[in-house]
């Protein structure tokens, strides 16, 4: 039986945090996504789900930084290391990522996490609201719904990561290739509560083979977005001038 959840925000017991939204028309977000290979679905959970997650990632998330500057990385710093940097080697970095994204030939990406995969199989934070987030993701219930809208039913387990695009943060151009991991459907369980404006940046973008973006979505709140794996995509560049508040559950729905 899974483990209830207490939205400290709003003082409530989610007996699940992934309660789909009831009046959701599945066969037609299936259709979407067979013919496309990729979806937005849009209110997604009940509102008590949905506020609960996003109080969780707003209020309650010990942030980190996962950042790549050319063949300098990837890296993966968790709340503490983070806090322990001096601001001239944050200075520092923050130069390594622009001066690599500058070169036509490297590659670079930087945005807040917490590994919540990770943390679950460590304990880190025994019995947190992450760790029964997690539990809910992978149990019955959502992953039925995640194989109905994809048609694999080969699908059993997801992981995930909390993530934050914040100013200045971006995730390049890239594919996820992973298939001896047993990656085959991506999802972006967007939580952004603001009513985001076009030019905030941190879109996710679809690229077709020529490198022209062939579609995006919007950061909104309440939604689940799928796309197949592989899939040329990006999170387009949050400005300085946009709001902390691009949250999202990120991972990967696999078959081993």
């Amino acid at each position: 039986m899974l483990r209830p959840i207490i939205n400290k925000g709003i003082g409530r017991v989610i007996e699940s945090i992934l309660d789909l939204n009831p009046a959701l028309d599945m066969d037609a977000i299936g259709d979407r996504f067979r013919r496309d290979r990729r979806v937005q679905i849009r209110d997604l959970l009940t509102p008590a789900a949905a506020d609960a997650i996003h109080n969780l990632l707003a209020h309650h998330t010990p942030w980190g930084l996962g950042w790549r500057a050319g063949e300098d990385g990837p890296h993966a710093l968790d709340a503490a290391a983070l806090a322990a940097l001096p601001m001239e080697e944050r200075n520092a970095v923050a130069t390594r990522i622009f001066k690599a994204m500058q070169s036509t030939g490297e590659y670079a990406f930087s945005y807040a996490r917490y590994p919540i995969l990770d943390a679950y199989l460590t304990q880190a934070h025994p019995d947190s609201p992450y760790d029964i987030l997690f539990e809910h993701l992978n149990d019955a219930p959502f992953m039925n719904f995640i194989r109905k809208i994809t048609g694999l039913q080969e699908l059993h387990k997801a992981d995930a990561q909390a993530t934050l695009f914040a100013p200045n943060q971006f995730l390049p151009l890239h594919v996820d290739s992973h298939a001896a991991e047993g990656w085959r459907v991506a999802y972006v369980l967007g939580m952004c509560r603001e009513e985001w404006r076009h030019d905030w940046g941190g879109y996710l973008n679809f690229f077709d083979e020529d490198g022209d973006v062939i579609a995006g979505y919007r950061p909104r709140f309440n939604t689940l977005s799928l796309f197949e794996v592989p899939t040329p995509h990006a999170v387009s560049y949050v400005p300085p001038f946009a709001p902390i508040g691009r949250f999202s559950i990120t991972g990967w729905f696999r078959d081993r």
